[in-house]
């Protein structure tokens, strides 16, 4: 019942006995936030506890010092994270903590509460002018799509933070409520999940998204049901307006489905003509039938696909959804179509995301290391005819049939590394047998060179290489940021070799 009556940041955190599963990003804000109010604040993780010279060692171990300072009781090692030590009144988990680990499932089987970082990060916001959330998750493009909803907002002359998944940690921002106006939120699976059970729930975005749902992290959840429940989370108790995807029935479903507060609607976004009720494209405008006064009869003209475009050398049809997703919530909001334009034509893309590296001998060279499952490679494959595809990694239990199946046509050939290459390799096997494959088995730093050279090797004038690996990193790099930035400097070697 106590619990219950945490509802803000003035509430009666005071002698509240708190377990913090993980020290990373989210752990020590949780811990940190904690602590400043009274509670008593244990930390535990598996990471060892590393001293050189009397001082610890790495950002882990200054997070454990500032902790210990501050009054924690902080745990580190693989010994502290099978089992409770003690019972305490809640536990706050780290996004990455499987609900299958040891003392996470003890917890569980215990009856004691478990929230996530967000859920944390809602009951920590003032009692009263708090920022609203704008939420959205997704398979692929949750960061694009915040990053351009924040561009938007902030052209509405709002002070907008993106925060969550991508940006600051959710808890620093609401700490700060008179810093900013609004807060785009990106979440992940792991976050949704974490949300804790139903009746501990209490996140109301004003308007959330779900941008798409592909099968991803299934060795995680335990299966595509569990997945898709986590994302669907991301409706609940919505207040103006659930944005769903009219290509994605699986996201109409989740809207249909959702507990959502009084007056709240649904409001697609299409690739094609909107109807009333709907943001779409009519011609080469994006057009916001949705947000007006008369969606019967009229829409609003909020950019063109050139807005969306940009400097890009190509324009991706996941591209121009991510903008409508994100003017959707901005719409919802109350953003006037001038500033979603004006957003727009700010916005800068992430990095690692079809992002053009070279040309050379007229083959053009992309960076798409941010695909990490086969949804996002399929979006990055669907924007050219002709590839040289540089694929591999961690597949996260997903499957490459469908993706292979649907872009056979386009494979000029591959060059596949990483642990589950193999998988990837067959599946071309079946259904493009004529499509010259090269494996790369080693693991070693400099093996992007050998893979832009096979590329290289493989490739056509007018032709893409195109690194979209459908998979995870971890196996080979250290996140798929390394893994774009050893690809692209491998390319640009190339290019300097090649003159050009």
């Amino acid at each position: 019942m106590r619990l219950d009556q945490l509802t803000h940041s003035g509430a009666d955190w005071a002698g509240l006995d708190v377990l913090v599963a993980g020290l990373g990003r989210s752990g020590f804000a949780a811990a940190d936030a904690l602590l400043a109010r009274g509670a008593r604040v244990q930390v535990v993780d598996q990471v060892v506890d590393q001293v050189v010279d009397g001082a610890r060692t790495g950002v882990v171990g200054q997070r454990c010092e500032v902790l210990r300072v501050l009054g924690a009781d902080v745990r580190l090692g693989p010994e502290h994270v099978v089992s409770l030590t003690h019972r305490p009144d809640l536990v706050v988990t780290s996004p990455g903590w499987r609900p299958d680990q040891p003392l996470l499932r003890a917890a569980a089987e215990a009856a004691i509460p478990v929230w996530g970082e967000v859920e944390l990060a809602w009951r920590m916001r003032p009692a009263a002018g708090a920022p609203p959330w704008l939420t959205l998750t997704g398979t692929n493009g949750k960061t694009t799509t915040v990053r351009m909803l924040t561009a938007m907002l902030r052209a509405a002359g709002l002070r907008a933070e993106a925060a969550g998944n991508v940006g600051t940690a959710l808890l620093e921002v609401v700490q700060q409520p008179d810093s900013c106006d609004v807060i785009a939120v990106e979440l992940s699976s792991f976050q949704l999940h974490w949300l804790g059970p139903d009746r501990a729930r209490s996140v109301s975005a004003r308007a959330s998204a779900v941008l798409n749902v592909a099968p991803d992290h299934l060795d995680w959840h335990g299966g595509p049901a569990a997945y898709a429940s986590a994302k669907a989370r991301v409706y609940e108790r919505t207040q103006v307006a659930c944005v769903y995807n009219v290509q994605d029935s699986v996201t109409e479903a989740m809207v249909r489905d959702a507990d959502v507060r009084d007056g709240c609607r649904a409001v697609g976004f299409t690739l094609g003509l909107p109807a009333p009720g709907m943001l779409g494209v009519v011609d080469d405008v994006l057009a916001d039938r949705a947000f007006v006064p008369q969606p019967q009869t009229s829409a609003a003209e909020l950019a063109t696909l050139a807005d969306v475009q940009g400097q890009a050398p190509a324009l991706a049809a996941h591209q121009v959804a991510n903008a409508l997703a994100a003017a959707a919530l901005a719409r919802a909001h109350g953003v006037p179509p001038g500033a979603v334009r004006a957003g727009l034509r700010g916005f800068v893309p992430e990095p690692h995301r079809i992002a053009h590296v070279a040309d050379v001998g007229q083959v053009a060279y992309v960076d798409d290391s941010k695909a990490t499952n086969p949804h996002a490679a399929a979006a990055a494959l669907a924007a050219y005819p002709r590839v040289v595809w540089v694929a591999g990694g961690l597949l996260k239990g997903a499957h490459v049939e469908e993706l292979v199946r649907q872009n056979a046509g386009r494979l000029r050939g591959a060059v596949l590394i990483g642990r589950d290459r193999a998988q990837i390799a067959q599946a071309i096997a079946r259904h493009a047998p004529d499509v010259p494959v090269v494996e790369v088995a080693s693991t070693e730093t400099g093996v992007m060179d050998h893979v832009v050279r096979a590329a290289t090797a493989l490739a056509q004038p007018g032709d893409t290489v195109l690194l979209a690996p459908a998979a995870a990193s971890m196996d080979m790099f250290v996140d798929y940021a390394e893994r774009g930035e050893q690809f692209a400097a491998a390319v640009r070697r190339i290019a300097r070799a090649a003159g050009a």
